[in-house]
């Protein structure tokens, strides 16, 4: 009975899914689902990745936490539109939350729709939010081991981000290792080596945005 009624849940939320990415698409931005564990760097990317993007491709933002307003509070003076969705004991976003906080949103307005999932390296992985894309942060202080530990996040991955790299000669942190790991695991997402203080990989960043919301435009 536990299996069916897990089956039944993934099912409806993929159908949700569905739909929402349907009127993404039809709006013509690119969505992205931001996954890591907590404080691998989530909101400080996205207050250095919105105002790079510019006034031309504008921004926004879905921000799933437990409880608080604080990372919707960072980021609200910088995306065109940011919501706040309070997951209580939740440790995941939902596609029927994700749909409820859409409705409020102008999408036509949008280029970028950044999710930001609550930190959690395990729920997320099981549940579509309706992206276009999937991206996987990892933080040099979290450790080396992490994409072997928690492969089902990395499988799924679009695009790795392994921030706070500006931390690899202080904290004992192999990158081969990283990408070992990885190779067996997904060989189809890039990994971006990133540090938001010293600007390091954010241009790759920014090239990589760029291209998969082309992609997204042309079909």
């Amino acid at each position: 009975m536990k299996i069916h009624v897990v089956e039944s849940v993934l099912k409806a939320n993929d159908a949700v899914a569905a739909a929402i990415r349907r009127t993404l698409q039809q709006a013509g931005l690119l969505a992205l689902n931001l996954m890591s564990g907590p404080g691998s760097g989530k909101t400080t990317l996205l207050e250095k990745t919105i105002p790079l993007l510019g006034p031309r491709h504008p921004c926004g933002v879905l921000v799933g936490d437990l409880q608080t307003t604080r990372d919707a509070e960072r980021l609200g003076d910088l995306a065109v539109h940011t919501t706040q969705i309070n997951t209580g004991t939740g440790c995941h976003l939902s596609a029927t939350q994700v749909a409820e906080a859409l409705a409020g949103l102008d999408l036509q307005s949008l280029a970028f729709l950044f999710i930001e999932n609550v930190g959690n390296m395990v729920c997320p992985a099981a549940f579509d939010l309706g992206e276009h894309r999937k991206v996987v942060l990892l933080s040099v202080p979290e450790g080396d081991d992490k994409v072997a530990k928690y492969y089902t996040l990395f499988q799924q991955a679009d695009v790795i981000l392994l921030t706070k790299v500006d931390l690899l000669g202080v904290l004992d942190f192999r990158v081969d290792r990283v990408r070992e790991d990885l190779a067996r695991l997904n060989t189809r997402a890039p990994l971006i080596p990133l540090s938001a203080k010293t600007g390091e990989g954010i241009d790759e960043w920014l090239a990589w945005l760029h291209a998969q919301r082309a992609a997204i435009v042309a079909g």
